[in-house]
């Protein structure tokens, strides 16, 4: 049974909305950013920015501690403003080739802890321990964990009705996407929700694992220092957006490599044919079309990788998995690369905008060779985290990434 809860955002006035959310502070470039803090007082950016207003770079503890003053002062000119009563809030967001829409809530932290929030990557310790500082310090978190769920008839139902009303907000970005939220007050319709979900079975994290462990990391820390804890304070919480699983959106990372391990591409090409039948497909572009099958580029030429499966050995979900295949087969044994996080002879592209990128990253001269997968799908993800196994990194580019800045949650 998974439990969702409404809460009370925080969130910027209807006239303002457009001009304070924000990308992902990594998405843009320099430039971008410099002109976006130059010419928009209003950008959520100056919050998590918030040396830019001394013209200093700042870090650490003391980064944290302005992020906390920067998002006071927003709040203090009503910039931000918080709801009076608790909501369900509904986010669509659309765009050229797709829409996607879901539920922003309250999610528990001890679903995640007793395996009902369900996950398939990884964490470092580290990076939990950093964000925790950082949620602690702040106060207040502005990027929903993306949570998506067997599509339900009820939920979908109770979406549609309540997108026949007026948008709180609706406002286009400038990449040329729509976005509406919707708030639900009535308790009645609250009720339906929290009823629903709770015939849930399990909710699975598709994008943003970190924050959800470093979610539970806070938890854990405040209950300690909480001689009342009751377990509804808001730490025993964390903001998600929940959406159906057949609304989320998968493509791939494709995997390049700097050098061949001392190998010529002869030599290299011998050693992939015991694992794989490889047909040279010249300058053709290729790209796989089933599971199992790669597409390669080298030396301007690229190849089909079948997996010869009678020299492979099936024995779990991962090991199913074409990431997982691929470092099984070609970057460990033979490139050399056993560790996939801190290896700087491996990067990595999601293929959602370049679909030649195999191609052009190579030729560049950056790599030596690059492998194409097909993405995963979301039954793959699923069984992964079903079975407490964990995904390769950069396995997945799912989709929608969510703008910061349009609802907070407050600890």
């Amino acid at each position: 049974m998974a439990t969702v809860k409404p809460f009370k955002a925080v969130r910027p006035s209807r006239d303002k909305v457009a001009l304070v959310s924000s990308k992902s502070y990594e998405a843009y470039t320099p430039a971008e950013l410099g002109a976006k803090l130059d010419f928009n007082p209003f950008t959520f950016l100056h919050v998590i920015n918030p040396g830019y207003k001394y013209h200093q770079e700042v870090s650490g503890s003391q980064r944290f501690k302005l992020v906390h003053n920067r998002y006071l002062e927003f709040k203090e000119n009503k910039i931000f403003i918080q709801d009076e009563a608790p909501a369900f809030y509904i986010y669509e967001r659309i765009d050229i080739s797709h829409s996607y829409c879901g539920i922003i809530a309250a999610t528990s932290v001890q679903d995640y802890l007793e395996n009902v929030i369900k996950k398939h990557e990884d964490t470092i310790s580290k990076r939990e321990q950093l964000f925790q500082n950082y949620l602690k310090i702040t106060g207040f978190n502005a990027e929903p964990v993306l949570l998506t769920f067997k599509d339900d008839e009820t939920i979908s139902q109770i979406i549609q009705n309540e997108k026949e009303k007026r948008p709180e907000y609706e406002f286009s970005t400038t990449d040329r996407r729509l976005h509406k939220l919707w708030l639900i007050t009535d308790k009645k319709t609250i009720s339906q929700i929290t009823r629903a979900f709770k015939k849930i079975d399990a909710l699975y994290i598709a994008d943003g694992h970190h924050r959800t462990a470093s979610s539970a990391l806070l938890s854990k820390n405040l209950k300690e220092e909480n001689l009342k804890h009751t377990g509804n304070e808001a730490y025993n919480y964390f903001m998600s957006y929940l959406i159906p699983e057949s609304n989320l959106n998968i493509s791939e990372f494709n995997r390049f490599i700097t050098d061949l391990n001392g190998l010529s591409a002869d030599e290299f090409l011998m050693q992939l044919d015991e694992t794989f039948r490889i047909e040279n497909r010249g300058q053709q572009l290729y790209k796989p079309s089933k599971k199992h099958h790669f597409s390669m580029y080298l030396n301007g030429e690229f190849y089909s990788l079948y997996l010869r499966k009678n020299n492979y050995l099936f024995t779990d979900a991962l090991s199913r998995l074409d990431a997982e295949i691929l470092y099984r087969t070609i970057l460990n044994p033979i490139l050399g690369i056993k560790d996939l996080t801190n290896n700087d002879r491996i990067y990595y592209a999601q293929n959602k905008v370049d679909s030649i990128s195999l191609k052009t990253k190579v030729d560049s001269g950056l790599f030596k060779v690059g492998f194409g997968l097909i993405p995963v799908t979301v039954n793959e993800m699923k069984e992964i985290a079903d079975n407490n196994l964990k995904m390769p990194p950069k396995t997945t580019y799912i989709q929608p990434k969510l703008r910061s800045g349009l609802t907070m949650y407050e600890f």
